[in-house]
């Protein structure tokens, strides 16, 4: 059986929060678009030239340009016909998609804390150990476990209005009836319940890096982040084999496997199933009973 992980790396949308995948689906649903077709044209890309995969790298602006490339990326010809060859689907009239909305969609729906996956967040937190070297730090304790993110991620302008004409903020909206506040030993000083990167010892946004999952230099660089923490508060080197990785998207995994991470897939509506899966690893009870 492996030891606990030293470290635990989250992705962000489907994971901590509310996938928007979730609107995704929502949205071919509501259009009668076949299910699974825009996610598909998303990932077709291309890597180096797909809108949605610049806007993630923070190699273009986040403007009305960019969502007709965007809409460009989601009705291509191509695309749709790989789509329906492999769905043995007929080829017909490739669908007509609003995509101003369905980002805008996607966008707010991931403002919501996923009801399992953000309370272990918090939980994991709060877990602390005795620190072997105060001097490095001047504290007494440390996190058991350091927690990072490492999501792919798009930049806002200042003062953006939605497809509603209505300013956007990707400030967390809790449900009423939910505990946003971490634990009253939590050792994340800067903890600030609205904003999702103040949950973690570091926060790696694919927009400001320039790199996105998966390419393996995403995780290699989240790697080494994880390490300098460590080493910086006593307590050691971090190797890839130390880390726990979270994501809802196959290919985000395959890639961290390959670079050495063990890795829970978080699937679309199961981010309980995923809860159960990290307390094993980590020892640790982690779900609300």
């Amino acid at each position: 059986m492996s030891p606990p992980p030293k470290a635990i790396l989250f992705d962000i949308g489907g994971v901590c929060v509310i996938s928007p995948f979730q609107a995704i689906l929502d949205y071919e649903r509501a259009h009668n678009i076949p299910i699974g077709y825009i996610n598909s044209a998303i990932q077709k890309g291309p890597l180096e030239t797909g809108a949605w995969q610049q806007i993630e790298r923070g190699e273009v602006e986040l403007n009305d340009a960019w969502f007709a490339r965007f809409k460009a990326q989601l009705e291509d010809a191509d695309a749709w016909a790989a789509f329906c060859v492999k769905n043995g689907l007929p080829d017909e009239k490739v669908p007509s998609i609003d995509a101003k909305a369905l980002f805008w969609d996607m966008m707010r729906i991931s403002r919501t804390p996923d009801p399992y996956m953000y309370p272990a967040l918090l939980k994991l937190g709060s877990f602390s150990v005795p620190s072997s070297s105060p001097t490095a730090t001047g504290k007494q304790v440390v996190s058991q476990f350091i927690l990072g993110a490492l999501s792919n991620t798009i930049r806002f302008p200042p003062s953006i209005l939605d497809d509603k004409n209505v300013p956007f903020t990707s400030a967390l909206l809790h449900p009423s009836s939910s505990s946003s506040s971490p634990p009253p030993n939590s050792p994340l000083p800067n903890f600030d319940p609205t904003n999702i990167a103040t949950h973690f010892h570091t926060y790696l946004s694919s927009a400001h890096l320039g790199v996105r999952k998966p390419d393996l230099a995403a995780y290699e660089l989240a790697v080494r982040e994880l390490s300098r923490l460590s080493e910086a508060r006593g307590t050691g080197v971090i190797e890839a084999r130390d880390v726990v990785f979270l994501d809802d998207i196959g290919a985000n995994l395959k890639g961290a496997r390959a670079v050495g991470l063990r890795t829970i897939k978080v699937a679309l509506g199961r981010t309980r199933e995923a809860v159960r899966e990290l307390e094993e690893m980590v020892g640790r009870s982690l779900l609300e009973e």
